[in-house]
């Protein structure tokens, strides 16, 4: 995406913010500074301020998807912070605005005004997509997507949890539920990897894995 001017670099930040964070796109609309804490890598998402599902309070830190999207979100809040002057209270993606320019009305810059709704968001998210030549994902695709990484990045039942709060669900099941089935490729790929598994033969038990280990040690050339 461009980044030449302060609307593009808005633009660019908040969809580098929205796969950072898996943040809904009404909460994301009404975020400021304060709620940002690059340093510990996390956001607060307080329902005093962020309009939040269910006007739920809680906190999310950034997931693993790479150095990149931090780093343009890191860049966000210094420009913001450095070159608009904005203090805590003020939106981390202000409202366009508009004004005449060469005797019509256009955007001259960013207001120091938070978004109403989620319909600014969503515009720049479809733009965005056209001008790659990608077909539409809306802002909403992003958390499937984070979802999708949680069910491969994760190894245990409790690190799904973690995974799954943090975007935001007190029960585990809704994440689960809520972004669909397996694809069918995903599927295929699972399956055969139980064949191949299988192939290798049973698992040792403990017992068989301490004999054969005793057997090597025995045979072991010294």
């Amino acid at each position: 995406m461009p980044a030449r001017t302060l609307i593009e670099r808005r633009n660019r930040a908040l969809l580098a913010f929205a796969i950072l964070t898996g943040g809904r796109d009404d909460a994301i609309a009404s975020m400021s500074l304060k709620h940002v804490d690059i340093n510990a890598g996390k956001i607060e998402q307080d329902a005093r301020d962020v309009r939040t599902k269910n006007r739920k309070t809680f906190s999310t830190w950034f997931f693993p998807v790479g150095e990149k999207p931090r780093a343009i979100v890191e860049g966000r809040l210094e420009t913001l912070e450095t070159e608009c002057l904005f203090g805590p209270d003020d939106p981390l993606f202000p409202a366009t605005d508009m004004g005449l320019v060469n005797g019509k009305f256009a955007a001259t810059g960013l207001s120091r005004s938070h978004w109403s709704n989620a319909g600014p968001i969503r515009r720049i998210f479809k733009d965005a997509f056209a001008a790659a030549g990608l077909p539409y994902s809306n802002p909403h695709s992003f958390r499937k997507t984070l979802a999708r990484l949680g069910e491969r990045r994760c190894t245990t039942p409790e690190e799904f949890k973690a995974w799954s709060q943090n975007l935001g669900y007190e029960q585990v099941l809704t994440t689960f539920t809520s972004y669909g089935n397996v694809a069918s490729d995903r599927q295929a790929e699972i399956m055969r990897s139980f064949e191949k598994e299988a192939a290798k033969g049973p698992p040792l038990t403990p017992e068989a894995h301490a004999a054969l280990q005793a057997l090597l040690d025995a045979n072991r050339p010294t």
